[in-house]
């Protein structure tokens, strides 16, 4: 025997959309109701609907809960009662619009009774536990119903359509299923991805909108924003690359969940992917302090003495640390030893500089830090990044200062630098005006070196002048001698 189409397409539901058969059951009978509810149904009546999935058959019923008769009864005086009041304030009101009354109040009036009908609104009196009709039934209509009805029994009234649905209570019908598939299915991404927060996963980038980046991870959508996005990073369409999930967030538009690849976990999970002494917990990493894009710092300790846990996230020719760098786009990682020794651990985090010496102060929770003068730079790092990253990494702050600087504190350094800085001021300047001094006697020297040097240039010059002469008049003499000859 062939089986149902409706069957059929819910088995299929449930495999394209990993939704439970049980909601997909559920969703068909909510359906179904709304449909009878809406073509054959009154207000007072509470459809449930039972489908069969062994031949596609339905069977409507009216499912009520028994109460007390009292309950019943207090609802309909209280409801007589306020009926009654109303018409008469209705009939009053009219009976002095027919005899041309008008009632007049004054502003304050006004907003007095306005006031009072709000508290009123806001703080009804609760007289008792109201009937519902829907949803119940007194004790004595039961056991027309059903003989030996009790209090808190549920009586299901079978119900039988006189024809067959509508169109529009088809096209409501639609609505609700598609509805509750939807909503079923966003929870079941949800919980999904609600347990792989804090976990890194490969997605593809399938667009850019405006700042934002939209990854497909699967069975939805992630979202990157601009602050979780690497500088250095250019996101293609169609690109594979590893996200870490910072956190899932239910919406009315569905589970909202956001990736990074700026975060610091991220190169602890990298690190955890690659270093099998990381997986196997022969090797922890104690902490990670991150500059997204430029530079990381992180803390590992070996579990076992025979291990060394730098060389382990290093790898051979530094493979491992290789592969890191290259996934988070050249981003520096130094990777340094974790100690208890707090000392210790802050001179290892402020590497590759060499530390002199260290002073916690521990009720100020700063570290003051000295080194030679030609590794403060070093341990500065470009624009501070280093003792930053430091910082973070061991949560102290850290003061560093050159070796032999009597200062205490940062302020104090900073006004000893300054005074530093003016006395030498003062003593480039006299030394300045001396050597203009100097420079002005030598220009002196220099010129009158070289007026001597001009003078005698020109006698020479007027010497050589008058020689050509001399031998001119001696051969003009020669000439005229051998013509008297």
């Amino acid at each position: 025997m062939p089986e149902n189409p409706i069957i059929q397409a819910m088995k299929q539901i449930a495999d394209e959309k990993r939704i439970p058969m049980e909601s997909v059951l559920h969703t068909v009978e909510s359906a179904l109701a709304v449909a009878y509810r809406k073509d054959f149904g009154s207000k007072d009546q509470n459809i449930k609907v039972d489908f069969s999935l062994e031949d596609g058959s339905s069977r409507v019923f009216d499912v009520k809960t028994v109460v007390d008769d009292e309950k019943k009864a207090k609802t309909e005086a209280y409801d007589a009662e306020r009926k009654a009041k109303m018409e008469a304030e209705e009939a009053e009101r009219e009976a002095k619009v027919a005899a041309g009354e008008t009632v007049v109040r004054t502003e304050e009036e006004a907003h007095e009774a306005m006031e009072e009908k709000t508290e009123t609104e806001e703080k009804p009196e609760v007289i008792f536990e109201r009937f519902d009709p829907k949803t119940e039934i007194s004790l004595t209509d039961a056991k027309v119903l059903k003989k030996g009805a009790k209090i808190e029994d549920v009586i299901k009234t079978e119900l039988f359509p006189p024809a067959a649905y509508g169109r529009m209570a088809a096209q409501t019908a639609k609505q609700v299923i598609i509805q509750q598939l939807r909503e079923a299915e966003r929870e079941i991404v949800f919980k999904e991805y609600k347990d792989k927060e804090g976990e890194m996963i490969n997605a593809n980038v399938q667009r850019q909108e405006g700042k934002l980046v939209m990854f497909d991870i699967g069975h939805t959508m992630a979202i990157m924003p601009p602050a979780e996005q690497l500088p250095t990073e250019q996101y293609r369409a169609g690109a594979r690359i590893k996200v870490y999930i910072v956190s899932v967030n239910a919406t009315t538009k569905g589970p909202e969940i956001i990736v990074s690849r700026t975060h610091p976990e991220m190169v602890r999970k990298l690190f955890a992917t690659e270093v099998p002494e990381i997986q196997n917990k022969t090797v922890e990493i104690k902490a990670v302090a991150r500059e997204a894009g430029f530079r990381s710092k992180i803390a590992v300790v070996s579990l076992q003495p025979n291990i060394d846990p730098i060389g382990s996230c290093v790898g051979q020719r530094g493979s491992r640390v290789q592969t890191v760098i290259n996934e988070l786009g050249g981003e520096k990682i130094d990777i340094i030893e974790w100690s208890e020794d707090q000392i210790a651990f802050i001179g290892n985090a402020l590497s590759p500089a060499k530390v002199i010496s260290i002073n916690l102060d521990e009720a100020q929770h700063t570290a003051r830090v000295e080194v030679k003068e030609d590794q403060l730079s070093l341990a500065i790092g470009k624009s501070g990044q280093n003792v930053r990253l430091a910082a973070k990494l061991t949560g102290w702050r850290i003061d560093i200062v050159g070796e032999g600087i009597k200062a205490q504190g940062v302020e104090a350094k900073v006004e000893d630098t300054e005074v530093k800085a003016e006395v030498k001021t003062e003593e480039k300047t006299e030394d300045t005006k001396v050597e203009e001094v100097v420079q002005e006697e030598k220009s002196e020297v220099v010129e009158e070196k070289t007026e001597d040097k001009t003078t005698a240039e020109k006698t020479d010059t007027d010497e050589k002048v008058k020689k050509p002469d001399a031998n001119k008049t001696e051969k003009d003499g020669k000439k005229k001698k051998s013509k008297k000859e």
